[in-house]
């Protein structure tokens, strides 16, 4: 693999322009996320998890949008270079304001109203108080100076349908103060995956979902990403058979 480019099965993402790089977190997330009709990420970054949704979710049209220029104009060539770049589109600007242009909404493809999301999608910045990183594009994509957990779930309060789902993906000493801006937004955690590095070791990061209505019971869950010999784990690999060349493929 090339520091500049990650190929999957169905696309290939180029990175080199972009301060964050495909990881494990997007990844996860965007396997593991709720689908829709009209979903949009927040915080696309190199497009990663727009595509995945777009390869998930066939009758989807996927929304990607970001406050850094030179990240959506990477996204717009990894979209354009994929086979889903008619039902996708990239939009420079930040959610708050997309919020704001769009009335809360966005418009349906083929229907003369407003309609919402009805999945949406973000792995935010999630630095809080730490050391901030002298890379302005690095601490944009890794700081919660210019998007806020308030502001991201102000902004998905607004976008997301009656029934839709909010998906993201949290490190594991971020996940309270998130759960707190969600409740402080209305929305409710319908599931929640800790999942663990190695077996032996707590968890390192969440993926979450949100609703606007409460659920009988939480959906709680557990996955290890690495097995024996640092291999990945039955749950990873089938959670990811679609997006990861094979051996065959390399």
């Amino acid at each position: 693999m090339s520091n500049d480019y990650f190929k999957f099965q169905q696309f290939t993402v180029r990175q080199g322009a972009c301060a964050m790089k495909v990881g494990t977190d997007g990844v996860l997330l965007g396997a593991w996320a709720a689908g829709g009709r009209q979903i949009l990420d927040i915080g696309t970054g190199t497009g990663l998890i727009a595509l995945m949704m777009a390869q998930r979710f066939p009758d989807a049209r996927v929304t990607g949008i970001d406050i850094d220029d030179v990240a959506c104009r990477q996204a717009m060539e990894n979209v354009s270079d994929s086979p889903f770049s008619e039902r996708m589109e990239i939009n420079h600007v930040g959610a708050l304001d997309f919020m704001c242009e769009k009335g809360g909404g966005a418009l349906v493809e083929g229907h003369g109203k407003t309609a919402f999301f009805d999945s949406i999608v973000s792995n935010p910045p999630y630095f809080n108080h730490s050391l901030k990183n002298p890379d302005m594009a690095r601490r944009t994509a890794r700081h919660t100076d210019t998007l806020t957990y308030a502001d991201l779930f102000k902004a998905v309060s607004r976008l997301l349908t009656d029934d839709g789902v909010f998906s993201s993906i949290i490190p594991f000493d971020c996940l309270a103060d998130f759960q707190d801006e969600a409740r402080l937004a209305g929305l409710f955690q319908t599931r929640i995956c800790a999942v663990r590095t190695i077996p032996q070791k707590a968890p390192r990061r969440y993926l979450l979902a949100f609703s606007k209505h409460p659920v009988l019971e939480l959906e709680r869950t557990e996955a290890v990403l690495e097995g024996e010999n640092h291999r990945r784990s039955e749950w990873y690999e089938n959670l990811t058979s679609g997006f990861y060349l094979k051996p065959s493929q390399g």
